[in-house]
């Protein structure tokens, strides 16, 4: 199985929109909080295509992952990933490569929903909790001059 990352285009709004609802559905049920309309709205409300890449799994678009600059460092935002391809170390490779692209020193924020298994992947690369709310976690860590060397493509 191979992947890369392409850059998004405004094309790509409503196939991730969609992907966004599917993959947080459960765990925004168990929080009580789903609502099919406003789980859209959310992401085509704050899509940037210029900061957002696509994740392409042999040859076919399975996921989204952004990068956007803040006053307070970066953020990585909308990574999600086809159900079917979680578990398979592809989220890992590129959220490392991610993460490669940050200057060293500057803080790295992620967001995610609590009690959600994607937290393990973002402990495993060493983002400690900052504040939470009922919903969401958000985590920062500080980027580190030895991340992963930036690579496209894994196999």
């Amino acid at each position: 199985m191979t992947w890369s990352l392409r850059r998004s285009t405004a094309a790509d709004a409503a196939w991730i929109a969609e992907l966004r609802a599917a993959v947080m559905r459960a765990d925004l049920e168990r929080l009580g909080v789903f609502d099919a309309g406003r789980v859209r709205e959310r992401f085509l409300g704050a899509f940037e295509p210029k900061d957002t890449r696509v994740i392409v799994v042999d040859g076919r678009d399975a996921g989204s992952i952004a990068l956007r600059s803040a006053d307070d460092g970066w953020w990585i935002e909308h990574f999600y990933l086809r159900s079917d391809l979680q578990g398979r170390g592809i989220g890992s490779a590129v959220f490392a490569t991610i993460l490669a692209e940050v200057p060293a020193g500057d803080p790295i924020r992620i967001n995610v929903l609590q009690g959600s298994p994607a937290r393990g992947l973002y402990d495993r690369h060493g983002f400690v909790s900052e504040r939470q709310d009922p919903v969401d976690v958000f985590l920062v860590r500080v980027a580190r001059a030895t991340e992963a060397p930036r690579r496209t493509t894994s196999r």
